[in-house]
C-alpha cells in the first residue's frame, strides 16, 4: 500500500543546528519549523525570538501569526494560578492541591450519582500526540466514560470518514508537501490558503491553481493573478459541482485514456455506479444550481485532465456541511476517476487545519477512537489495548456522544453534569455557540486547563493554568502524517504545570496509580508507539533519536521497517483488504437549511489571515489584535444597498438561531446571495451563534459554512 521512505539514514534540512532550540509553530497543521532563541521585547524583559528554519513544508517563510507566535509566552493575559470560584461566583486564586482536590472531589461524586459518564472530556487538535494520548486513556480508565471527543470533530471528520471509506485509511495527505511543485494542475476545494497557510503557497504554481470557493478568497485572487481558475459555486453545492466535473471528463473521454482504464479496472471498484450518478450532471444543469458557467467547467475539467501529475486538495469549505462526507467523497471520485489517488506526482489530500489535527484524532481523543486509529468497537482493539493499559477488557467503555451532541446534553437529566476542557475553547468554536454556552452554564462542575481566561474558562468554576508550546517538549503530526518534535525552548512561569501533569493528578486523586499516568512525555511517547502498534496509524517504529536528529519520520512506521515510516501511501495498493480503493456514489442534496423570505441569503464562515480559530491566542498578540481588531460581514455592494447599509456601518446578521454585530465590508467580488463573517470573534461579534448545528449523518460534522440570514442596520 505504500512506499517505503529512501531517507532515513541521517538529517534532512529543518535538523536542529547552531544556537537557540529548533521547534514547530504552534499554530495550523502546515507545522512551520522556527527556532526559537532568547532576546528581549521592548520593554526591555526577556523574551524569545522567533527565526523560521528551512524545512521542507515553509521552506524558510513564516506567516504573520508564525512570526509573532512567542508573543503570548510574555502577555499580562497569561495564567499562572488556579482560579476556584467562590461561593459568591468569583474566580478566586487558589493552590494546586485545593484545585485539584476539589475537581477530584466533585468527579467522584458526580460518578458515584450518576455513574462514570456523569463525567465527559473535551479535548483539541492542538494537544500533543502524548497528551491527546493521555486524555484518551484517562476518560476511559481513571474516569471509565465513554463521553470523550474533541474540536477535531469540527475540522477535519468529514474528510477522514470519506478518506477511510474510499481508501481504508485516514491521513491529510498521503504524499509530503514537496510533491504539490510539480504538480500541473491543483484543484483546491473550499481551502483558502494564503490565508490559513500561507507558506503553502510556495509550493502551489498560481497558473496551475484551480480554486473553487462561493468567495473571491486571497488563493482565489492569486489563481486569477497568475491565469489559473475560480469557480465561484453557490454555499452547498460544491457536491454538485464534483458530479458535474466527472460528467464533462465523461462526455470529453478524458476517463477513458488507456492508462485512467487500466487503472480503474485493477485499483479500484464501484466505478459503474457513479458513472451512472455523474451522467445526469450535464454542464447546464449544474450551472443552474451552482452556478457556476458550463464553459468554466469544462475549462476547468480539461485542464485536470490534461495534467500529466495533478492533486485534487479538500479544505473547511467542502467538508463543514451535514453532507460533508458525500461532498468530499464527489471529489474523491473524480480523483480515482483520472487516476490520481496512488499515482507518484498525483493525488488526493485534505489539507489538515489545527496544528495537531492529524494526530490529535490518532491516539483516543474521538469518541469512537482509540489509539493507533483503532476503531472502538473492534473486540481486537480493545483486547489490544486493554493488554497495553494492564486494564479488563470489559472495563473499557464503548463510543461516546459526538463533539456537538456532547455539548448539547451537558447538564440535563440525561447528560453529563462534570466536564474537563483541555486545549479547546467551546463557547466560541461550537456551532449555535450561544446554545453551546447555555449547556456549559448548566454543569455542576466545569474544569478548564488553559494558559489564558479564554471565554469557555470564564464560564468555569476550576481553571488550571498550563503550559504553552514553547515551554514543554513532545510531538506532533502534520498535515503529510510526518511525526515532529516539539522542544521546550524555556522553563514556563512559576505555578504553571504541563497538562500530563494535570492528568498524573487527577488520576491518582481518582484512586489509580501514577504510574499509569506519567508526567514525562518520553514515557508517554513510549506507551503510545506499543499502543499504536499493528493499529492503521502505527508509530511503534517511530525512534525517538530519529526525531530528535530531525529525520524524516512519517506513519505508519511499524516496528522493524528502517524507521523512516511512509511518506507515499497507496502506491501498490490501497488499505482495503483487497487492496482497492473504493468509489463512492453520492447525490447532491439540499442544506439543511435554505434562505427564505424572512432569511433571504446564505451566510459562510472562516478564517482570516490575522487570527486562528476562536482567537484566544491571537486576539491578544498585540500586532494581530491592531491588524484586524474586530467582526465584519463581507458583503456584495448591491446587497449592502438593499438592506440599507454602506460600506463601514454597523449591521445586524440574523439567523433563525440568534443575531451578530458586525462592521459591514462591502466586497464587490462576492456573490449577491452571500456573506462571509470570520469566527475568530465573540460577545456580540461571535459568528457560531448564527451556525446551524445540523450534522453529518456519518462524520457528525455540524453545518458550520451555510446558514440562512438576514441582513439589516444595526442601532
Amino acid at each position: 500500500m505504500s512506499e517505503v521512505s529512501t531517507v532515513a539514514s541521517g538529517p534532512v534540512t529543518g535538523a536542529p543546528s547552531g544556537p537557540g532550540t529548533a521547534t514547530h509553530c504552534p499554530y495550523c497543521a502546515l507545522q512551520c519549523a522556527m527556532t526559537l532563541t532568547p532576546g528581549r521585547a521592548p520593554d526591555g524583559m526577556p523574551a524569545l525570538d522567533v527565526t523560521p528554519r528551512d524545512f521542507p513544508t515553509n521552506a524558510g517563510g513564516l506567516c504573520q501569526k508564525g512570526w509573532t507566535s512567542a508573543a503570548l509566552l510574555t502577555s499580562p493575559e497569561r495564567l499562572t494560578t488556579p482560579l476556584v470560584r467562590d461561593g459568591a461566583g468569583v474566580l478566586r486564586e487558589a493552590g494546586w492541591e485545593e484545585a485539584l482536590d476539589l475537581v477530584a472531589r466533585r468527579m467522584r461524586r458526580a460518578r458515584e450519582e450518576r455513574g462514570p459518564d456523569a463525567v465527559a472530556v473535551f479535548g483539541s487538535g492542538g494537544l500533543t500526540n502524548e497528551k491527546a494520548y493521555a486524555l484518551g486513556k484517562f476518560a476511559r480508565v481513571a474516569l471509565g466514560t465513554s463521553q470523550i471527543d474533541y474540536n477535531g470533530r469540527f475540522c477535519m471528520s468529514s474528510a477522514a470518514a470519506a478518506g477511510n471509506r474510499a481508501f481504508g485509511l485516514d491521513r491529510g495527505l498521503p504524499f509530503p508537501v514537496t510533491d504539490l511543485d510539480a504538480s500541473e494542475a491543483v484543484v483546491l476545494v473550499g481551502a483558502n490558503p494564503a490565508e490559513t497557510m500561507p507558506p503553502l503557497m510556495g509550493h502551489l504554481d498560481p497558473a496551475r491553481l484551480i480554486v473553487v470557493d462561493p468567495r473571491r478568497t486571497a488563493t482565489a485572487q492569486a489563481a486569477l493573478d497568475g491565469g489559473g481558475l475560480h469557480l465561484q459555486p453557490a454555499p452547498g453545492t460544491d457536491l454538485a459541482l464534483a458530479l458535474g466535473l466527472l460528467h464533462v471528463a465523461l462526455v470529453e473521454g478524458y476517463v477513458d485514456a488507456p492508462e485512467r482504464l487500466a487503472y480503474r479496472r485493477e485499483r479500484t471498484t464501484g466505478w459503474e455506479e457513479v458513472r451512472r450518478c455523474a451522467a445526469r450532471w450535464w454542464p447546464e444543469r449544474t450551472e443552474r444550481l451552482t452556478g457556476v458557467a458550463a464553459a468554466d467547467l469544462r475549462k476547468a475539467a480539461g485542464a485536470l485532465a490534461g495534467a500529466r501529475r495533478a492533486h485534487i486538495l479538500t479544505g473547511r469549505g467542502a467538508e463543514q456541511h451535514s453532507k460533508g462526507v458525500d461532498t468530499v467523497a464527489a471529489w474523491i471520485d473524480l480523483a480515482l476517476a483520472l487516476g490520481l489517488p496512488g499515482t507518484p506526482g498525483s493525488g488526493y489530500g485534505c489539507l489538515t487545519g489545527q496544528g495537531n489535527g492529524q494526530g490529535g484524532r490518532e491516539h483516543g481523543q474521538k469518541a469512537d477512537q482509540l489509539p493507533g486509529y483503532r476503531h472502538i468497537t473492534d473486540p481486537a482493539a480493545r483486547a489490544h489495548l486493554a493488554r497495553v493499559w494492564d486494564v479488563p477488557e470489559e472495563s473499557l467503555p464503548g463510543p461516546g456522544r459526538s463533539a456537538w451532541e456532547l455539548l448539547d446534553a451537558l447538564g440535563t437529566p440525561d447528560g453529563p453534569s462534570a466536564l474537563l476542557v483541555m486545549g479547546s475553547n467551546p463557547a466560541v468554536s461550537a456551532p449555535r455557540s450561544r446554545r453551546a454556552v447555555e449547556r456549559l452554564r448548566a454543569l455542576d462542575l466545569l474544569v478548564v486547563a488553559d494558559f489564558v481566561r479564554s471565554e469557555t474558562a470564564e464560564l468555569a468554576d476550576v481553571v488550571l493554568p498550563v503550559t504553552m508550546w514553547a515551554e514543554e517538549s513532545g510531538t506532533m503530526t502534520s498535515l503529510e502524517g510526518r511525526v515532529l518534535r516539539r522542544r521546550r525552548a524555556q522553563a514556563p512561569p512559576p505555578g504553571v504545570r504541563t497538562d500530563l501533569e494535570v492528568l498524573h493528578g487527577l488520576a491518582v486523586r481518582l484512586g489509580r496509580d501514577g504510574a499509569e499516568f506519567p508526567a514525562d512525555h518520553t514515557e508517554v511517547f513510549a506507551e503510545l508507539r506499543r499502543a499504536s502498534e499493528g493499529g492503521a496509524a502505527d508509530y511503534s517504529g517511530v525512534r525517538p533519536e530519529a526525531l530528535d536528529a530531525g529525520e524524516a519520520v512519517h506513519w505508519p512506521a511499524p516496528r522493524g521497517r528502517d524507521g523512516s515510516g511512509t511518506p507515499r501511501l497507496f502506491l501498490d495498493r490501497f488499505a482495503h483488504p483487497d487492496g482497492r480503493a473504493r468509489f463512492l456514489p453520492v447525490e447532491h442534496r439540499e442544506a439543511a437549511e435554505l434562505p427564505d423570505a424572512a432569511h433571504p441569503l446564505y451566510a459562510t464562515t472562516g478564517r482570516e489571515l490575522q487570527h486562528y480559530q476562536s482567537g484566544a491566542q491571537t486576539r491578544r498578540v498585540p500586532e494581530l489584535a491592531a491588524a484586524a481588531p474586530g467582526a465584519y460581514v463581507e458583503v456584495h455592494p448591491d446587497t449592502a444597498r438593499r438592506a440599507g447599509l454602506a460600506d463601514g456601518d454597523r449591521a445586524r446578521v440574523v439567523s433563525r438561531r440568534g443575531s451578530v454585530l458586525a462592521r459591514t465590508r462591502c466586497v464587490p467580488t462576492l456573490r449577491t446571495d452571500t456573506v462571509f463573517l470570520p469566527f475568530h470573534y465573540t460577545g456580540a461579534g461571535t459568528a457560531n451563534a448564527l451556525t446551524n448545528p445540523a450534522l453529518d449523518p456519518v462524520s457528525r460534522m455540524p453545518e458550520f459554512k451555510l446558514c440562512a440570514v438576514r441582513l439589516e442596520p444595526a442601532p
